[in-house]
């Protein structure tokens, strides 16, 4: 069963009625469950169906596409010497087809463009010099490589420039749909251990298929993750190499912004990686922000070339975490990690890193999920005795009112104490005094287990729980 992707279903299905030929680009990260979405849609039956192979020079690929379309209709075609004659064959298999709605669906597609190859000027000539042309076509190009999809297809300044006539970017899971897999899937997961499986995973459909409904969360993270043949523990080399063409400079750009939580600019980038400044790495942090790997955010009052990069992807934040470089060999490892210091020290963080990544649900909490509003960080450092402060996220609303949210994993109903109160108190008034805002300011706390009602609790005007994190 689908779970989700109700808007790029109907996207999809939409251009099946279209009285005109149909160019769809579906992209996004690995395992993010972009082939199920298509397939399931249209119930597995395609004209024409194929997928480029990884790592093949063109001749392979070749080969391969003659094989795909003697499978499907045209079994006497011969081997294709170059793409044109390969897009050639594709149309009289086109021709012979006695569908209504002629439906393409070309997976991989960037693996198919092999050095000097001529893949994108044929693609070009196929679309503009025959499917345009006729009013019964739907090509769907789909593929993990991010960059390229969106580079060379969705940006191409040739003969594909505004062909697409619709793009679907299909992105990680919230936590409701995350719900709703386990849900379908008899995973039995309440939902702090959903939420824990979040900070782990994020939100990517195959990670989250590899769970064993017979084992608890940690004796799966233990299984994916720490044992010596783990699924999950062997993903990251595959990673960044399956989304980009040469990911050496895009791994220095992740391992540097894993050295500092809060992010990095660009210039301490440039330090920490030793790529040159210039607009290759501009395109890398793009290609990054595009595939959900990091976020570009500003520290409120600051200029936009002041902003910073962060690490968002709880999978390679967690791999960094416990997994690269980890000498124990335990197969319980993480098992017997939680309820440690290095545990909770995690947990905090990466929670913290769960609300950001639900801001929209955390607004629709606050009643104003209609209100135009922007997201921010702030910091400002210690002086005259007074100690630093800093607010992770922070909504700038047009109605005249900053929320400063202040985010609580904990085992239990979060205790707000004298002393704590006392920091929030401090924050709130060294943000105003530092801004000069003159909007009204809010503490919003958000915690994991909800508030315990006291004196000091009555001073938080906005409280999120857990469960607002799990709408839609």
């Amino acid at each position: 069963m689908l779970t989700g992707r109700k808007e790029e279903q109907i996207k999809l299905l939409n251009a099946m009625e279209s009285d005109e030929s149909e160019f769809i680009a579906v992209y996004g990260r690995r395992r993010v469950g972009k082939t199920f979405l298509i397939r399931e849609t249209f119930g597995y039956k395609f004209t024409f169906s194929h997928t480029g192979l990884a790592k093949k020079c063109t001749r392979e690929q070749l080969a391969n596409f003659q094989s795909s379309l003697r499978r499907q209709g045209l079994r006497k075609a011969a081997r294709p010497q170059g793409w044109f004659q390969a897009f050639d064959l594709l149309m009289d298999l086109i021709d012979s087809s006695n569908e209504k709605r002629k439906v393409i669906f070309i997976d991989e597609l960037p693996w198919m463009d092999a050095p000097r190859s001529g893949f994108l000027t044929a693609l070009e000539h196929f679309w503009n010099g025959y499917a345009a042309a006729r009013k019964d076509v739907v090509l769907i190009v789909c593929g993990s490589a991010t960059s390229w999809i969106v580079n060379k297809i969705l940006k191409n300044k040739g003969g594909l420039h505004n062909r697409i006539t619709s793009r679907i970017y299909v992105k990680p899971f919230m936590l409701s749909e995350c719900e709703e897999y386990a849900s379908a899937r008899h995973l039995g997961m309440s939902r702090r251990q959903l939420m824990e499986c979040y900070m782990i995973m994020g939100g990517i459909p195959y990670y989250w298929s590899l769970l064993d409904k017979s084992e608890s969360l940690a004796q799966n993270i233990d299984r994916l993750f720490f044992s010596a043949d783990g699924d999950l523990r062997h993903e990251y080399s595959e990673l960044y190499a399956s989304l980009f063409k040469t990911p050496e400079p895009y791994i220095s750009v992740i391992e540097a912004l894993d050295s500092k939580r809060i992010g990095l600019s660009r210039e301490e980038i440039i330090g920490k990686s030793g790529l040159p400044n210039n607009g290759k790495l501009s395109s890398i942090l793009t290609d990054l922000e595009n595939c959900g790997f990091i976020r570009k955010y500003s520290y409120i009052g600051r200029k936009s070339k002041d902003a910073l990069w962060q690490l968002t992807d709880p999978y390679t934040l967690f791999y960094f975490k416990f997994v690269r470089g980890n000498t124990v060999n335990d197969e319980e490892f993480w098992s017997k990690t939680i309820g440690t210091p290095a545990y909770y020290a995690w947990a905090g963080l990466a929670f913290e890193l769960l609300c950001l990544l639900h801001s929209r649900q955390i607004k629709v909490s606050l009643g104003i999920g209609g209100v135009i509003s922007s997201e921010y960080s702030w910091h400002t450092p210690a002086s005259d005795g007074e100690p630093g402060a800093q607010i992770d996220l922070l909504i700038d609303r047009s109605d005249g009112v900053i929320n400063l949210c202040e985010m609580k994993y904990t085992n239990g109903p979060f205790k707000i104490e004298s002393s704590y109160n006392a920091v929030l108190q401090n924050k709130k008034s060294r943000f105003i005094e530092s801004t000069g805002t003159r909007k009204a300011v809010r503490i919003t706390l958000i915690s994991a287990e909800g508030v315990v009602r006291n004196s000091y609790s009555d001073d938080i005007p906005n409280k999120v729980t857990a469960d607002d994190l799990f709408s839609d």
